[in-house]
């Protein structure tokens, strides 16, 4: 196919078209059969309509039905919230014969990692010790830990910003004006922590634990039950109240639906029990320091690449994330499945309009109808609360081209790659098989990132069109931008840019295999992500029924 502007139609079933420039008025865009004009500008990354449409025509992309006309649209007039709204396909079961043809995976074929081996048979790509409170009201006792054992045990990091605070402040104490005063330098470097084999201690706090249904409780002790089963944490030390919801014999419970045979240090101290905060609070330093200096004994060594648990994520996605980084990550997930590894796709809302893609997927019949009743479900609940899937697209989205949810939807869904989906599972789940699994999550992708780390993922590939910092406390985020200009512009969370794909330098195979290079790098700890060096210890449970 022959075109004489930068803008590209993704499948041949499609009737818009995505402007990879900035595209003005008048410019002609050559098919095979036939040619038109642009009517007006269309920015880059925003979509354009290569046929002409009435009212109620549906609109296709990805090779998929992506949305419907609510007026006539010209060839060559740019597609907007204002002439397309959201329409899916119909899906249903199907008894589809799975045929999948793995990439070659010859080059990793005998490549390792340098993990940390658990006696379950997983292997972590860091090793993390945990402090977390069952409930919101132990978050101030979370904090006091925190601020007693981070600089002691090495593990404090200096900001950039907290000096550039400071010599405002004595600026002031001196009569000097704050405008002579500059930001400069780097976040400090770590000091050398005295477990050299610990990754770190990771507190977290949240907001759950009483107070909500009894349900939210429940799933809280499943997530963290999950992020003490994941294999990058060495152990974890847990602080209770004693009267809430979410209780040690829960979580206990839920660990071992997780890990039957989970032999990692389980510190609980329960402050009802103690005749004072101040005993427990000093038993739980000490045992916890104790734990650390055994866990520090095991160093890394080399593992099997299909020991990996990867997640797939995307935030803040624009115009290009379906067509760059997506893919891109899609690929590495396909080489992962085609390793024998485990690859974790999860934000249901964004599956909206390829439901029959996914189900067609599906490893069997039972998989499928699965993964059926828990999209609709999701589906209903959502309806119950007074909004929909045709509302997922954010402000950010639809600024950057990301009109319909379908059309999202459609793009995000390229971060799962092509290979049979062997497994689903609902929140907060834990994954059980090798191969390609999903898992229903929220739309919000810090809710999504918190959900996969607690079902077993060691590294998230996070997608992003715009920028965002998001990170994770246990399963480091390689953040992936899907345009050069992002990448450039928050090079403080970009690890890995997909422009040249849009560009038209690289393909999305070769940049994929230049990707997983990178993650066996951020596996072994040889490197470290932008997230983790700058502390985004994201957490957030997700709160069934009240976030979407």
């Amino acid at each position: 196919m022959q075109e004489s502007t930068p803008s590209l139609k993704i499948s041949e079933k499609d009737n818009l078209w995505v402007a990879l420039k900035d595209l003005m008025p008048g410019q002609q865009v050559i098919t095979d059969d036939e040619s038109f004009n642009l009517t007006e500008k269309i920015p880059a990354k925003h979509k354009f309509a290569g046929q002409d449409f009435s009212a109620g025509d549906l609109a296709y992309m990805y090779g998929v039905l992506v949305g419907e006309a609510t007026c006539p649209i010209q060839a060559g007039d740019r597609i907007t919230i204002e002439n397309l709204i959201h329409r899916s396909a119909e899906f249903s079961s199907s008894e589809e014969p799975k045929s999948w043809t793995s990439p070659s995976t010859k080059k990793w074929k005998n490549r390792t990692f340098l993990g940390y081996k658990r006696s379950d048979g997983s292997a972590g790509t860091a090793n993390y010790w945990l402090v977390v409170p069952l409930v919101f009201c132990e978050n101030g006792n979370i904090e006091i830990l925190k601020r007693s054992m981070t600089k002691a045990l090495g593990f404090e990091k200096r900001s950039q910003y907290e000096s550039f605070a400071e010599d405002l402040a004595k600026a002031y104490q001196n009569g000097d004006s704050p405008v002579n005063v500059s930001l400069s330098g780097e976040n400090t470097a770590r000091p050398s922590p005295i477990f050299p084999n610990i990754d770190g201690v990771k507190f977290l706090t949240h907001g759950l634990g009483c107070g909500e249904t009894r349900g939210i409780s429940n799933e809280l002790c499943g997530l963290l039950a999950g992020y003490a089963c994941n294999p990058n944490v060495a152990g974890i030390t847990v602080l209770s109240l004693g009267c809430q919801h979410a209780q040690v014999s829960i979580l206990e419970e839920e660990i071992s639906r997780r890990c039957e045979t989970f032999d990692k240090p389980l510190l609980v101290f329960e402050q009802q029990k103690y005749p004072s905060e101040r005993e427990m609070l000093e038993n739980a330093i000490r045992q916890t320091f104790e734990n650390l200096a055994k866990a520090n004994l095991q160093q890394r060594s080399e593992v099997p690449l299909s020991k990996l648990c990867l997640g797939m994520e995307c935030g803040a996605s624009d115009g290009f994330s379906g067509i760059s980084a997506n893919p891109c990550i899609g690929h590495v997930a396909d080489l992962t499945v085609g390793l024998n590894g485990r690859v974790i796709l999860s934000e249901f809302p964004e599956l909206c309009g390829v439901e029959q893609e996914i189900v067609n997927r599906c490893e069997s019949m039972e998989i499928g109808n699965r993964f059926i009743k828990i999209m609709r479900n999701y589906e209903e609940r959502v309806k119950e609360a007074g909004s929909g899937f045709h509302m997922n697209p954010s402000p950010g989205n639809v600024k950057d081209g990301l009109i319909t949810d379908a059309i999202k939807s459609a793009g995000a869904a390229r971060k799962g790659g092509t290979s049979p989906v062997v497994d689903v599972f609902d929140y907060p789940g834990w994954v059980k098989k090798d191969g390609l699994s999903l898992l229903c999550t929220a739309g919000n992708d810090v809710e999504s990132t918190t959900a996969m780390a607690g079902a077993g993922a060691n590294l998230t590939l996070f997608s992003t069109g715009l920028g965002t910092p998001t990170g994770n406390p246990i399963s480091p985020v390689i953040k992936i931008s899907s345009n050069t200009k992002t990448a450039n512009s928050f090079k403080e969370y970009i690890d890995f840019d997909t422009g040249s794909i849009i560009e038209g330098t690289e393909s999305v195979e070769s940049l994929a295999e230049k990707l997983l290079d990178e993650v066996i790098s951020y596996a072994s700890g040889i490197k470290k992500t932008k997230a983790d060096l700058q502390g985004r210890d994201d957490f957030l449970p997700w709160k069934r029924g009240m976030s979407l």
